[in-house]
């Protein structure tokens, strides 16, 4: 028989069967007789020991199996092997938000079990949510679920998958998205610059320069990851998404500004971009301040006579540094090494999709023709 957990000597503690206060945190018992730290906010541990204990009895179904792929990259997030935005995008799609459910625990509802979901369920998925409306949302959501049954797979936790139905190969055809080809003119970029937050500037040059992932990669760097080499300042980093291995050596431009933001005695883990008290910003934080920088420069430019600048986001100015740096003459191998990227394909198509240069009309006389 496998080993309970002790009986409690009180039983008006608060917490959920299972779960014991030790050392100021809160652990689970798990019926193999091992003992897990849960946290130290109580709502969250009866939170996580209301989903191991399975009150609902909805064991084996897709909504357990999604909710437990969440709890695996909570931990893979908190080892440094999975982007924190990353887990906040599949929370959404299985959780979704107080007023909304995620849109997969929805569909994919109990008795649906993994071995249930076929390429045709995951198709019909996307269509109707297509129907809804909603289409990239539903692709986002799609990537979710085929990460969650490709841990499935690869864990052995559901007997008899093997195929991730999820897949291309499978026959699955994503909604339509429209290509993001928005190229950041100087103009554009030196107006927000103008009228931009401290911080919110740091996030365009540092993207700008680095042509890192503001999203994944910049809004997580500190301290940490500055060195010297050489009388060279330079970023030392792993990329969240890749896992590759990154060295960059900053321009003095950069360097000063860097500097001036942190001050002389930079603390240990010190966000690189911070709030005042020395806090990290979450990424939508800032993206929200950087919308408020375009009401502030249409404004000045309305009274100049200059049309409004089209929104653009710290995603795209790693599109125009990449771009600029291939109209100035750097090869597309070096862009490629910055970027990350596996294939140097993916680098042309990324710059080139931005750069519509105009194209020259035929002008040979018809006379000198043979």
């Amino acid at each position: 028989m496998p080993p309970v957990g002790r009986k409690r000597k009180q039983s008006n503690t608060g917490l959920e069967p299972r779960v014991y206060l030790k050392f100021g945190a809160y652990y689970y018992v798990h019926r193999t007789g091992k003992w897990e730290r849960i946290g130290t906010d109580i709502e969250e541990a009866n939170q996580r020991a209301r989903l191991y204990n399975d009150p609902n009895g909805l064991f084996g179904t897709m909504v357990y199996w999604l909710d437990m792929f969440l709890v695996d990259c909570e931990q893979r997030v908190a080892a440094g092997l999975l982007a924190q935005r990353t887990l906040e995008d599949y929370t959404s799609a299985i959780k979704g938000t107080d007023k909304k459910p995620g849109a997969l625990r929805q569909f994919f509802a109990p008795p649906m079990t993994p071995l249930d979901v076929e390429p045709s369920t995951v198709q019909i998925f996307l269509d109707v949510n297509a129907e809804l409306g909603r289409p990239v949302p539903a692709n986002r959501e799609k990537a979710a679920l085929s990460s969650c049954i490709s841990w499935l797979i690869r864990t052995g936790k559901v007997q008899g998958l093997v195929v991730n139905p999820c897949l291309r190969a499978s026959g699955i055809k994503r909604n339509t998205e429209t290509k993001r080809d928005r190229y950041v003119s100087h103009d554009d970029y030196q107006d927000i610059w103008a009228v931009a937050h401290p911080s919110v500037r740091m996030m365009m040059a540092l993207t700008y320069r680095t042509l890192q992932r503001p999203e994944s990669d910049i809004i997580r760097w500190t301290t940490d990851i500055l060195l010297t080499e050489g009388g060279q300042r330079k970023l030392q980093f792993t990329q969240a998404k890749t896992g590759k291995k990154m060295k960059i050596a900053i321009a003095t431009e950069l360097d000063k500004m860097i500097r001036d933001n942190l001050g002389d005695v930079p603390k240990l883990r010190q966000p690189l971009i911070r709030t005042r008290d020395g806090s990290a910003y979450t990424y939508d934080g800032l993206s929200a301040m950087l919308r408020r920088s375009f009401k502030k420069a249409n404004v000045l430019r309305a009274k100049r006579g200059l049309p409004n600048i089209e929104g653009f986001g710290f995603r795209d100015l790693k599109g125009k540094g990449a771009t600029d740096m291939w109209q100035s003459g750097v090869s597309i191998e070096l862009i490629q090494h910055l970027c990350g990227h596996e294939d140097k394909s993916t680098t042309e198509i990324y710059v080139k999709q931005r750069w519509q240069e105009t194209a020259v009309a035929n002008a040979v006389a018809l006379s000198n023709i043979q």
